[in-house]
């Protein structure tokens, strides 16, 4: 296991994306932000938290989103759907979508599909902390990005968070 991002590290790349967010979106008046479950949820909450932070007192509209049966890659076996929870409407507002890893695409691929079922936003951006970038089978690209990392197939990019594993870390398993 090959540490890249500490705890500390992650804090601050955290902040830097939801700063991102705000020079992009200032007041987020027609900006949506939709973390992607299960683990694009646990950086979204950050990222959030830190925007209302920066924005006391003013509404961010937050959801998240289950693409479980969206998928095309887990058709086999039987999986346990998440809760998608997008209290508000995503017609014609920009949509910021949150994930961890980048890797294929076909997550996101199957995000974008899910959101078609809640009307259709004006533009969809995507925010994630790691860009696994030559690995894609699909040509989907980030507009905010942690770290970018190179690695090869056989290695796993694990996220690590407080609430579910004790611990905040970024690292590449072999």
């Amino acid at each position: 296991m090959k540490s890249i991002l500490t705890a500390p590290q992650l804090a601050i790349t955290i902040k830097r994306l939801a700063h991102q967010v705000l020079e992009n979106h200032l007041g987020l008046s027609n900006t949506v932000i939709i973390g992607l479950q299960p683990r694009g949820v646990f950086l979204s909450d950050q990222i959030v938290a830190a925007i209302r932070q920066e924005l006391p007192g003013q509404p961010v509209e937050y959801g998240k989103l289950d693409i479980t049966f969206y998928r095309d890659d887990i058709r086999k076996e039987l999986h346990i759907a998440n809760r998608t929870d997008i209290p508000f409407s995503i017609e014609n507002k920009t949509v910021i979508l949150i994930d961890d890893v980048l890797y294929t695409g076909r997550t996101i691929r199957a995000a974008l599909d899910a959101l078609l079922d809640f009307g259709r936003p004006e533009k969809v951006e995507l925010c994630v902390l790691i860009d696994r970038r030559f690995s894609r089978q699909y040509p989907i690209q980030p507009d905010y990005i942690g770290k970018s990392i190179d690695s090869i197939v056989s290695q796993k990019v694990k996220v690590y968070w407080q609430e579910k594993d004790g611990r905040e870390e970024v690292a590449i398993l072999d």
